[in-house]
């Protein structure tokens, strides 16, 4: 089986996100790719298989377990498609647990289109002042919680206990953005209950935070940046159902996993 890693939401080797990208050529039980996803022990595993030129099945799994939605990842395997797999195509469609997503070829950029998700305010609580350590501006649910902080600076300094933060009921993971200076919005993306305390660049919670500060921001295009130490850059458009993001991505290694 083709391996490969990739850095997405990357400009140079090192930045982004790291992802795993397998390759398959027949399809594996989630058994299989659930171990595959321990062994390399990246936050994401992709697995994809191809049912013809542009249209692609596509699940990600954690090393602990699968996941319905993974932007990086998805950019990932479509940087992995358009250079390996088909390299003519320009227009990519992955079958999923979130539905059929659309991943379009843009020069050295590739831009997705994901369900946009948009989250409803929820008190703050004691117990998420006291896992994060701040007073939140304000909470918000979706498929993480979502917390808005005073300003980027909060955010980049942020240290969250994450004993704690496992024991918060709301929410996959836990996100902290606020307004910035040099970006539309920054954020960091907190994901224990996966095993991953933080993920370096997170799209699928930019499912919520595109319609949330498109709205806050009155914007309809937004420039975002996920403060992590590996950092990375996500060119954001709110589409009122669907949420636009494009990266750019960098490969770091490729090889073969050998399975019997």
């Amino acid at each position: 089986m083709k391996y490969f890693v990739v850095d997405a939401f990357a400009e140079n080797i090192f930045g982004g996100n790291p992802a795993g990208v397998c390759v398959l050529e027949k399809p594996l039980s989630t058994e299989t790719m659930q171990k595959i996803a321990a062994e390399n022990n990246l936050s994401e595993t992709a697995f994809v298989y191809k049912k013809e030129v542009g249209k692609y099945d596509l699940k990600w799994f954690t090393p602990m377990v699968e996941i319905d939605l993974c932007g990086h990842a998805t950019l990932g395997t479509a940087y992995v498609v358009a250079h390996f797999v088909d390299t003519e195509v320009e227009e990519m469609e992955f079958f999923t647990l979130s539905g059929t997503l659309n991943v379009v070829r843009d020069g050295d950029l590739f831009k997705m289109d994901f369900p946009s998700r948009k989250p409803q305010e929820v008190p703050v609580t004691e117990k998420i002042i006291d896992a994060i350590g701040v007073k939140p501006v304000a909470a918000y649910l979706s498929r993480d919680l979502i917390l808005e902080l005073e300003d980027g600076k909060s955010v980049k300094e942020l240290n969250p206990d994450f004993h704690k933060v496992l024991e918060l009921e709301d929410g996959l993971g836990l996100v902290v953005t606020a307004k910035d200076k040099e970006y539309d919005f920054v954020s960091r993306c907190f994901f224990p209950k996966l095993g991953v305390n933080e993920d370096p660049v997170t799209g699928s919670a930019h499912s919520s935070l595109i319609p949330f500060w498109a709205e806050k921001l009155r914007k309809q295009t937004l420039i975002a940046k996920q403060v992590s130490k590996r950092g990375g850059v996500l060119n954001c458009m709110d589409g009122g159902e669907r949420v636009y993001i494009s990266g750019g991505v960098v490969l770091y290694l490729k090889g073969e996993i050998f399975i019997r």
